[in-house]
């Protein structure tokens, strides 16, 4: 299918940017600069996302001896007590994306879905390199588990969810959580959620080589990311980092799995539909045709959005409400 029109507008201008140097490629930016700018994204791709949302932080311990924020989402909807909840983390490489860069994401799932929302603030690289990330989303979960009473949330409900590489740590606590001493708690979602994810870093796919320029996400900016968080090319082997080389044969938790046409992570997310089939795993996926990478954030450039996030919740609702 062709790109949608409005999408391919977008593209059109951050291309326009970059011809006449008012915008950069990511890979070509400093760090901080990168972060910046993909926060500031934020306000370009939805400028107006819900506001009847009760938004509360907390600090989450880690086993290190450090915290990290979560933001809690609830809706009029998930006012109830015990109340299903989506334990969420953000897309950006591990190395960019922030709480506020993803506030509009978990705003429009509180609202369409009706259950609680929990972001956490994982820690990025190149400052925490893998396996932080990893070792920050279990130690949410743990957490979370251990105050969900208090917080009025249904602790035998909880959704792990992401986008990117959001997606691939909600993946591997869908997958770690069956196996002993991987999660400091006994965590066991009832579902997954994911968003055009990262699944297997140790090869290249043709949806990498078909839309690895000009689609927004580019496979050299992948390559930067890689750069930041791993420490050598060897740990792409590494479950934790390609999820699809992931040995047990376990059947995994219900799985929601959503990828974009023009995407360099297509073929790897559809690859991870297929290998968690192949598990015996219940898995709902659909390719997004016309759509790229980053799609979820973009409800102020193209309506399909919408039905994006309606047809998510009906999916939650469906099983859990």
């Amino acid at each position: 299918m062709p790109l949608d029109p409005d999408v391919e507008a977008f593209l059109e201008l951050v291309e326009l940017g970059k011809m006449t140097g008012k915008a950069v490629p990511m890979h070509q930016l400093s760090v901080e600069q990168a972060r910046t700018e993909f926060e500031a994204s934020a306000k370009l791709l939805d400028s107006g996302p819900p506001q009847d949302i009760d938004i509360r932080s907390y600090r989450v311990p880690l086993r290190d001896g450090e915290s990290i924020e979560a933001r809690l989402y609830r809706g009029a909807q998930s006012e109830k007590a015990e109340c299903p909840i989506i334990l969420y983390f953000h897309g950006g490489g591990y190395v960019v994306g922030s709480l506020n860069s993803h506030d509009c994401v978990c705003r429009r799932l509180a609202l369409a879905s009706g259950f609680v929302v929990l972001a956490p603030a994982y820690r990025l690289a190149p400052e925490y390199r893998f396996p932080t990330a990893v070792e920050d989303a279990e130690d949410t979960a743990a957490w979370l588990l251990e105050k969900a009473e208090q917080l009025g949330l249904d602790r035998e409900r909880i959704i792990v969810a992401g986008d990117s590489a959001g997606a691939t740590l909600a993946a591997l606590l869908a997958i770690g959580s069956g196996r002993e001493g991987e999660v400091r708690s006994t965590f066991r979602p009832a579902g997954q959620l994911l968003f055009y994810p990262v699944t297997n870093a140790s090869s290249v796919y043709e949806s990498f080589r078909n839309y690895g320029e000009g689609y927004l996400l580019e496979s050299a900016t992948m390559d930067w990311f890689y750069q930041q968080y791993l420490d050598s090319d060897d740990q792409k082997l590494d479950w934790r980092v390609s999820p699809l080389l992931e040995p047990t044969g376990e059947c995994p938790v219900p799985a929601y799995i959503r990828v974009a046409e023009y995407d360099p992570l297509r073929d790897e997310g559809k690859a991870y539909a297929d290998f968690l089939r192949g598990k015996g795993g219940c898995v709902d996926f659909e390719l997004m045709t016309g759509l790229t990478h980053d799609f979820l954030r973009m409800a102020g450039v193209t309506d399909r959005v919408d039905a994006v996030y309606s047809d998510a919740a009906q999916w939650l609702k469906a099983r859990w409400k």
